[in-house]
C-alpha cells in the first residue's frame, strides 16, 4: 500500500485503524488532574556587601642628593671636547633640582652671533635679579661673533655691555668680519677676500664698557677684516692677559711711540695669512722674556721668524707645536728647546734629524702618521726617551697600514707609554691644546676641574 493509498480511509486495508482511533484520540486528548504546588516569592533584596578595594602601593618619590645630580650632569658635560649643549638644556628640564647645576654648566660657555641673542642673554643675566646674578657669575668662556655684514649682526655696544655683565669671565673669544660692498658678498669667497672688507675700530664708548669689566687671562681674537689695529685696541684693555691666540689679518707694525705691550704672556698661538712682522712680535712679547711656556704655529712660520722666537724664549718654553718640520734648520730650532715636554707637529712628513737629539724631558709626542711617514726615528725615541708618557697619532692615508706600525705599537706597550689614536685634524687639535690654564704635565686637557679653576 502506498502513501495515497493509506488517505484512502474507505478501504478494506483501512479499517483495523479506524477501529483503533477513538482510543488513541482519547488517550492524548484526555487532561491529567492538575497538581497544586504552593509557590512563594520574596522580593526584599538583602543589603550589598561592601567589598574594600585595594588601591595599588605607590612609593613616593626619592630625591637625589644634590652630589649625586651635580655628577651625573658633570659627567655628560663634555662631547668630542665641546660642551653638549643639548644635553645640558634637557638636563635642566627634568626638575627643579636639576635646573640650577645644568643650567650654570650652560651658561659657563656662552656663543652670541646676533643682536637678537644678545638681548637674550642681557635678559637671562640680568644683575637686578638672583638669577641672573647666578647665571652671569657662571659663564667663564664667552665667543662673540661680530660680523659687520649681517643686518642683525651684534653691535660694539652690546658686546662691550655683554662683557661687563659677565664677572668671573677667563676666556673671550672674538671673531671680527668685516662689511663687503652691496652685490659683493658671496658665500664660500676664499679667506684673503673676506679679509678686505672693511671694519671700524673699536670706538672710546666701547673701550671704556670692556675696560670696566673683567680682567680676563685668555683672548682668542680672530680678524677677518682689513682693520689691522683691532687688536693692538683689545691689546691695551686687558693687561692681565696669560693667554693669547691670533689669527686672520696681521697685525699692522706697532708705531715706533707706542709703550711695549704690558702684559707677561705664557701662550701664544698664532695663524696669520702671512706671517707677522718682527717687529710686531717683538713688541708683543717684550715682557714675556721669562714667562712666555707655551708657542703654537697653525701655519707654516717663516724660518726667521721661528729663529728670532726659538733663540728669545728656548729656555722658557715646555710645549712648541708646529704644523710641519720637513728642514734640518728647523730641527735644528727646535732642539734648541731643552725644557721641552710637549712637542707636536700636524704634518706626516718629518724630517728624521729632527728625533736625533731631543731633551730628555719629553713627556708627550704628537705627531701625523701615513704609510709614507719616516717611523723608524719615532720608535727610536719611544725606546731611549723614558721620560715620554703619552704619543698621539693623527692617521690618515692609510697609516695604520705602515709596516712599522705594529713595531711603534710594541715598543709602546714595552715601555709603558700610551698611543692613542685620532682620526680628524680638529679632533687632534682641539686635543692638544686643553684648557689655558697653568699645568706641570702634558698632554693637557679641558676638564671640568679647570673650568672651576678658570670661574675662581
Amino acid at each position: 500500500m502506498g502513501f495515497f493509498d493509506l488517505l484512502d480511509l474507505s478501504s478494506p486495508e483501512t479499517r483495523p485503524i479506524l477501529n483503533f482511533l477513538p482510543a488513541l484520540v482519547s488517550r492524548f486528548m484526555t487532561s491529567p488532574k492538575a497538581v497544586e504546588h504552593d509557590v512563594s516569592f520574596d522580593l526584599t533584596t538583602s543589603p550589598i556587601r561592601q567589598v574594600a578595594l585595594r588601591r595599588p602601593h605607590r612609593p613616593s618619590s626619592v630625591r637625589l642628593p644634590l652630589e649625586v645630580v651635580l655628577s651625573i650632569i658633570e659627567a655628560a658635560y663634555y662631547d668630542n671636547n665641546q660642551p653638549d649643549e643639548s644635553l645640558l638644556k634637557q638636563c635642566s628640564l627634568v626638575c627643579r633640582a636639576w635646573s640650577g647645576p645644568a643650567q650654570k654648566l650652560l651658561f659657563s660657555h656662552v656663543t652670541l652671533r646676533t643682536e637678537t641673542a644678545c638681548d637674550s642673554f642681557r635678559d637671562a643675566v640680568d644683575r637686578s635679579t638672583a638669577r641672573g646674578r647666578g647665571l652671569g657669575d657662571a659663564v667663564t668662556r664667552l665667543r662673540v661673533v661680530m660680523d659687520h655684514n649681517q643686518p642683525f649682526g651684534i653691535t660694539q655696544h652690546s658686546f662691550g655691555d655683554a662683557v661687563t655683565l659677565c664677572p668671573n669671565l677667563y676666556e673671550l673669544n672674538l671673531a671680527l668680519y668685516g662689511c663687503a660692498a652691496p652685490g659683493e658678498d658671496v658665500v664660500g669667497v676664499p679667506d684673503v677676500s673676506r679679509m678686505r672688507r672693511p671694519a671700524p675700530s673699536f670706538d672710546e664708548t666701547t673701550l671704556t664698557l670692556l675696560r670696566s669689566g673683567p680682567k680676563i687671562s685668555a683672548l682668542q681674537f680672530s680678524n677677518w677684516s682689513e682693520n689691522q689695529y683691532s687688536i693692538t685696541q683689545l691689546l691695551d684693555v686687558w693687561p692681565s692677559l696669560k693667554s693669547l691666540a691670533i689669527s686672520g689679518t696681521p697685525p699692522q707694525p706697532p708705531s715706533p711711540v707706542l709703550e711695549p705691550f704690558a702684559c707677561s704672556l705664557e701662550e701664544l698661538r698664532m695663524n696669520f695669512q702671512t706671517p707677522p712682522s718682527l717687529e710686531f712680535v717683538s713688541w708683543l712679547l717684550h715682557n714675556s722674556s721669562e714667562t712666555l711656556r707655551v708657542l703654537e704655529f697653525e701655519r707654516e712660520p717663516s724660518t726667521q721668524l721661528l729663529e728670532h722666537l726659538i733663540n728669545e724664549h728656548h729656555s722658557t718654553l715646555v710645549s712648541l707645536s708646529l704644523p710641519s718640520c720637513p728642514s734640518s734648520d728647523l730641527a735644528a730650532a727646535v732642539q734648541k728647546c731643552r725644557q721641552l715636554k710637549d712637542l707636536r707637529v700636524e704634518h706626516q712628513s718629518v724630517t728624521p734629524k729632527l728625533f736625533r737629539d731631543l731633551p730628555e724631558s719629553l713627556e708627550h709626542i704628537a705627531l701625523g702618521l701615513n704609510r709614507n711617514t719616516h717611523l723608524q726615528p719615532v720608535i727610536d725615541t719611544v725606546r731611549s726617551t723614558e721620560s715620554i708618557k703619552v704619543l698621539t697619532l693623527n692617521i690618515s692615508d692609510g697609516g695604520d697600514q705602515h709596516p712599522l706600525f705594529p713595531v711603534l705599537k710594541m715598543a709602546c706597550a714595552y715601555q709603558g707609554v700610551d698611543m692613542r689614536i685620532v682620526r680628524d685634524i680638529k679632533m687632534f687639535r682641539s686635543m692638544m691644546r686643553g684648557d689655558p690654564v697653568p699645568t706641570s704635565s702634558f698632554p693637557r686637557f679641558q676638564s671640568l676641574d679647570n673650568l672651576y679653576v678658570m670661574r675662581s
